[in-house]
């Protein structure tokens, strides 16, 4: 099924490919035709007004400049739209690097690592070759950080079931083309690490003309009668009405200089992020949804009879015509003669009376949108993938043909696993590489998929809601002075915390007091087998020591051993990395020891 995916997005991408070289040409050719009518306009009125016809000049140079901003507004359009198919190109040939395990120049998500977080590092769910760079397809701040929320804290079970009923509907593969110019519309656009987040923090928080009400009034008045003195001042009356204007002009700019650089440097920084948004927004608000859950969620985006994109637009113009203070030529004459800076700063400030909530409530609604685009790519590049159904019956997990989503191996095992109930534990055993680790973290990344409302890399699956808990990657840490014995211990004490708050605790534990010595490992581990058993929590434990199979017959029905195995066949080691009832017949250290060069002696 991946292979017949990969093929749809290889054709995709050469189909892009080509319509993309086609309208490169247009848009140089109409580039071309953009210089020739500025040239041509040119040497007509040169013409005309060397001839001493000037009315005709300058007629000639008002036509021609009106030729030349449609032309100009034309190209903008054709070139925003080869960029647009340059871009659904890269679209289709990142879903097929993502179908073949080349996830390296994806984002991880490296600001969302958090070594203490109760599941993420454990699980690869952040950072180089994780389940974020499979699963994000987001370029905006607010999009990751929406996706990044939902990998780290599990949904209530209504939410699950909207975003799955969501995301089934964008993953159609008849909103595929819908779905891709979507995802590919905020590339077109440069997305800082801070969101616009901060932006409305600060410009909650600001009232210019609130504090300094004798402004306003200025604003109107002092522009007026400053051009006006200055055209009189051409006409051959005095200057110096003109010249004590512009000063005081000169001297309001210079007494709020901070004000106006702190209203100009918090807004240009969200310049190109609000033009992304309004594309994406104007793509949104146009488009007929059937699911009830994103009708919802785009009727959120009309207040008042205005559309998001309409006032989230005018923002950016806002931006736009402050932004013409960065010519510090244009900026003088803007800001002595027109009080530019202040005019843009007061209609900055009546924007937010108006759509700051708005703005709020928009991009909300498109980090969701972003996070649930993902989740559908995710599910369309994945059709094979099971969306998985959610159980009242306690710490219920059951799945067929369950594989990890990350090992793009041509053919990976598979494995069925059932278990359910309170105080239940699976003691799994095997050989070293036998595949113990790698089943755990299955068991545990696809639940972290269930959780948000995402498809699962299984046949099929149900699962009862539960806090996903992970003790794996336990290491020394010296600025700590901890070693990797006693951050295992800090792991396992924040487990029984968590057990003791009344949550219900899913845990995954692999090879649990390693550190320490067989007998204290195994009278350690027994004890917390049987501590979590009086707890609201269930879980898988992996381990090498046999010994931990007896508490199947001391915790009959709550303790069940199972094994992955290996065959030796003269000097080579086979897995099948099959889950198999029962404890591990086999291991294998002693062989792979010879097998690096160890002499092993046989005991007497």
């Amino acid at each position: 099924m991946s292979e017949n995916r990969e093929s749809l997005y290889l054709d995709r991408a050469s189909a892009f490919a080509g319509q993309e070289k086609k309208a490169a040409a247009t848009s140089s050719a109409v580039s071309w035709l953009r210089v020739g009518v500025f040239v041509a306009g040119a040497v007509l009125a040169y013409l005309l007004f060397k001839s001493g016809n000037n009315n005709a000049g300058a007629l000639a140079i008002l036509g021609f400049y009106s030729l030349f901003i449609l032309v100009m507004r034309w190209h903008s359009r054709l070139n925003f739209r080869y960029q647009q198919l340059r871009l659904l190109r890269q679209v289709n040939e990142q879903e097929v690097e993502r179908l073949q395990g080349k996830l390296s120049k994806f984002d991880g998500g490296q600001e969302f690592v958090d070594d203490h977080h109760p599941y993420t590092s454990d699980l690869d769910i952040f950072g180089q070759s994780s389940l974020f760079q499979l699963l994000n397809r987001s370029v905006t701040s607010i999009g990751k950080y929406k996706l990044a929320l939902w990998l780290r804290k599990a949904a209530l079970p209504e939410q699950v079931l909207r975003r799955q009923e969501a995301v089934s509907e964008l993953a159609s593969p008849l909103r595929l083309e819908w779905l891709q110019e979507f995802l590919a519309l905020p590339m077109h656009y440069k997305h800082d690490a801070e969101s616009a987040a901060g932006f409305i923090h600060w410009f909650k928080n600001k009232a210019f003309f609130r504090q300094h009400g004798w402004l306003k009034p200025l604003l109107f008045i002092l522009p007026v009668l400053t051009l006006a003195a200055i055209a009189a001042w051409f006409y051959g009356f005095t200057g110096w009405i003109a010249v004590g204007l512009l000063l005081v002009q000169f001297f309001l700019a210079y007494k709020f200089r901070v004000e106006r650089d702190e209203y100009y440097e918090k807004s240009i920084g969200i310049y190109e992020a609000m033009r992304s948004y309004t594309k994406q927004l104007q793509h949104l608000e146009q488009h007929q949804f059937s699911s009830p859950v994103l009708q919802e969620m785009q009727q959120k985006l009309i207040k008042s009879g205005t559309r998001s994109s309409v006032s989230i637009n005018r923002l950016a113009n806002i931006i736009d015509f402050f932004s013409w203070r960065l010519s510090t030529l244009m900026a003088f004459f803007l800001n002595n003669i027109l009080l530019w800076d202040f005019v843009w700063m007061y209609r900055l400030e009546s924007w937010k009376e108006q759509h700051l909530q708005q703005l709020e409530q928009s991009l909300e609604v498109l980090a969701e949108f972003e996070a649930l685009a993902s989740m559908a790519a995710f599910q369309h590049a994945h059709p094979h993938f099971a969306v998985p159904r959610l159980s009242q019956s306690p710490f219920l997990y059951q799945a067929s043909a369950l594989a990890h989503p990350l090992i793009f191996s041509v053919k990976p095992v598979a494995n069925d696993f059932e278990m359910q109930g309170i105080g239940h534990t699976i003691v799994i055993t095997g050989s070293n590489m036998s595949g113990k680790t790698t089943f755990l973290r299955t068991v545990g990344i696809n639940m972290v998929l269930a959780l948000m409302g995402a498809p699962v890399c299984a046949k099929s699956m149900t699962v009862a809601p539960a806090q996903v808990y992970t003790a794996m990657r336990t290491a020394d840490n010296l600025s700590e002075n901890t070693s990797s014995f006693y951050a295992e211990l800090k792991r396992l004490r924040v487990l029984l915390e968590l057990t003791e708050q009344g949550q219900p605790v899913f845990y995954l534990l692999d090879e649990i007091l390693k550190g320490t010595n067989s007998r204290d490992r195994h009278i350690g581990a027994m004890s917390l087998i049987r501590q979590l058993h009086k707890r609201n929590a269930s879980g898988l434990i992996s381990t090498h020591d046999l010994e931990l199979g007896a508490m199947e017959q001391e915790l009959r029905g709550s303790v069940e051993n199972y094994s992955f195995n290996s065959d030796i066949i003269g000097n080579e080691i086979n897995f099948d990395y099959k889950l198999t009832p029962g404890l591990c017949r086999s291991f294998n250290a002693s062989k792979l020891m010879q097998l690096m060069g160890i002499e092993i002696e046989e005991e007497a």
